[in-house]
């Protein structure tokens, strides 16, 4: 019997292996940009095409390869970061298994310049699905390029599972910006299409977070130092009010490593116990330094989550650490006991007592005396002045009397008979007898029959703010307030994109609303849809756009939330076709101004929301398919009591 088991060739393998290192040309960025790093490069360029489907080049200006190595690098499980088993355990560079190039050359046509610094010439390397077609002399510069071309063209049926333009491309940016944030002594250049995304010199940790996420991010960081004899804490936290509602914002670098930890993200939100709102998420930006022995680095194929040793301690000090720095920078209360006394502020009149104010008050005074008394008391209150602690709002009790003893003569009136002189009695019983037409309000399409609708004293009741009750012939109808609101701001919004003719409310100043680069590239893109629901944008700059009108149900307040929540419900990109969009927005808009669960409505506010809701085309479900209403009729009602 022959044996069933064979060996796999090279080109089956690195196939295989493609799949788990190369996911999208998020992958491909990820993997050259992390080889450039360990080349020790100082000036690293990133250029894209079509997101990168087309082309992913990465240029650096490190050490290059030699013909040998170049060669070879294009072999599986081919590196020179480890020797042996142990080198595992003390890892200080990216990548480390060989496989990335080999897979990468797999799937696409991939093209490699190399010299070192030493060397006259370089070399030049042609691969198209693993086949060498090439290898030249060539005159270089110093270091190494990479240019990755036509992804996935020998597997369409990966390509076909790539997302569109716009998501591909916002993954790419998040990897970019993971490598750059991590290693902001590096020169990074990137450069889309033939435009210039991203132009990061060399800097501190703070210059390259606000150089990657612009806006006004420097006045919302919180610096954060510790350090410790098994871990050192740097980097920054946002201060609370600066909350997002997606975790967009949101870096753990271990080693210069950017790593995924819910269990160090549960730290970092202990320590914001108390100060955040309910589903707000802070941002922070905090780099790790451990002793490379004390984690394990191989446990993911991307290498996004590690192993640490002492997890218990390390989440103990990044708390204490993010706790004692949004206190030291008065964010959040603290108590110290070291307090300076010279900083307290000077109170003179500590020790004084308050002076009790003494007010005198005729008791007989009578406004609608005659002039004789007024006068009289007059004289008696101009003898008796105040004393220096009583206010004018005392004098002003007296019609007769001032402060400071100024008096002053009250001219007599006549009695309250003449307010009525030559009003015509005739003529006031005229305009009341007089017939007036009032518009009769438009009675909205009901869910129920006319017969079974109490017409007469309709009512509705509001149970623990979350449920309206109203009362129908065969029962009742229970309504679940936000719900109901969601399904009709819903149909609201989407009919005002369809038709085009929502109303905008002008604002007497514009509103200046900053976002980082990536979300001002999601606002540029939904720029057209927002216009049609009532939204007017003055200017678009790189790190901020200018609002100068609203849709008319929402006010100035909300603006920034409405756009914030859209934002995070499209973390995952765009829809492709204008319909979706306009249903994405109209379903985060109604999301984030419907009425919430704990909100007091008046009962003409639940009559209206009861009737708008049975007013629309599908009352029976909210935008996000949980359902709006009950109905319990009268026989339910009667066979719980019947038990």
């Amino acid at each position: 019997m022959s044996s069933i088991i064979q060996l796999l060739p090279d080109h089956v393998a690195n196939q295989i292996a493609a799949g788990e290192v190369v996911q999208r040309p998020a992958s491909v960025v990820k993997e050259l940009l992390e080889n450039a790093v360990d080349a020790d490069a100082t000036d690293i360029k990133l250029i894209i095409k079509d997101a990168g489907k087309s082309l992913v080049q990465v240029i650096d200006n490190g050490k290059g390869m030699s013909v040998t190595d170049a060669r070879l690098c294009f072999e599986r499980h081919a590196t020179s970061k480890i020797r042996q088993a142990e080198d595992l355990f003390s890892l200080c560079t990216k990548g480390f298994r060989g496989e990335a190039l080999a897979s990468i050359a797999a799937i696409a046509h991939m093209e490699m310049k190399t010299r070192q610094d030493q060397e006259e010439l370089g070399t030049h390397i042609v691969i198209e699905g693993s086949k060498f077609v090439s290898q030249e002399v060539a005159v270089l510069p110093k270091g190494t390029s990479f240019a990755v071309k036509n992804l996935f063209f020998n597997i369409p049926a990966r390509r076909n599972f790539l997302k569109s333009d716009t998501v591909e491309f916002r993954h790419v940016m998040d990897e970019f910006q993971r490598v750059a944030l991590a290693h902001p002594n590096i020169h990074f250049t990137f450069y889309h299409n033939g435009s210039e995304m991203y132009n990061l010199p060399a800097a501190g940790y703070r210059q390259r977070i606000v150089g990657i996420m612009s806006g006004k991010t420097n006045e919302k960081l919180v610096p954060v130092n510790e350090d410790t004899e098994i871990i050192n804490v740097q980097g920054f936290v946002c201060k609370p009010e600066f909350a997002k509602k997606s975790r967009g914002e949101q870096f753990f670098f271990v080693n210069d490593r950017f790593i995924k930890s819910g269990y160090l993200h549960h730290a970092v939100m202990a320590a914001y116990e108390g100060l955040l709102k309910e589903g707000s998420q802070p941002s922070y930006f905090l780099y790790l330094q451990v002793p490379p022995n004390t984690i394990d680095i191989n446990i993911h194929p991307t290498k996004t989550e590690i192993k640490f040793d002492d997890e218990q301690a390390l989440y103990a000090i990044l708390r204490a650490s993010i706790k004692h720095s949004l206190g030291q920078f008065n964010v959040a209360p603290v108590l110290d006991f070291d307090r300076d006394s010279n900083l307290d502020t000077p109170y003179h009149y500590k020790d004084l007592e308050a002076e009790t104010p003494t007010i005198q008050i005729d008791g007989n005074f009578n406004p609608f005396t005659d002039d004789k008394t007024n006068q009289h008391y007059s004289k008696a209150n101009s003898g008796s002045g105040y004393s220096s602690g009583s206010s004018s709002s005392s004098g002003a009790l007296h019609s007769g009397s001032s402060y400071s003893g100024y008096s002053k003569r009250v001219e007599p009136t006549a009695s309250w008979e003449s307010l009525y002189v030559g009003l015509d009695l005739d003529n006031a019983e005229s305009i009341e007898s007089s017939p007036f037409t009032f518009e009769n309000e438009e009675v909205t399409s009901s869910l129920f029959n006319d017969d079974e609708v109490e017409q007469a004293s309709q009512k509705t009741y509001q149970i623990h703010k979350k449920y309206i009750v109203s009362p129908i012939k065969s029962g009742m109808v229970i309504v679940d307030q936000q719900r109901a609101h969601q399904r009709i701001l819903y149909e609201q919004f989407l009919l005002n994109m369809t038709v085009n003719q929502a109303s905008s409310q002008q604002l007497l100043f514009p509103l200046n609303l900053f976002y980082s680069s990536d979300e001002m590239a999601l606002i540029e893109e939904l720029k057209p849809s927002l216009e049609t629901t009532g939204f007017v944008f003055e200017k678009a700059q790189t790190d901020h756009i200018v609002i100068s009108g609203i849709p008319v149900n929402i006010t100035e307040s909300e603006v920034s939330l409405v756009i914030e929540q859209l934002l995070s419900d499209l973390q995952e990109g765009i829809p492709a076709s204008s319909y979706s969009q306009n249903d994405t927005i109209a379903k985060s808009m109604a999301k984030s101004l419907a009425v919430k669960t704990g909100s007091y409505l008046t009962e003409t506010e639940q009559d209206n929301l009861v009737n708008g809701l049975f007013a629309c085309k599908d009352p029976n479900i909210s935008p996000f398919q949980k359902p709006t209403f009950i109905t319990m009729r009268v026989e339910d009602i009667d066979k719980k009591f019947a038990l």
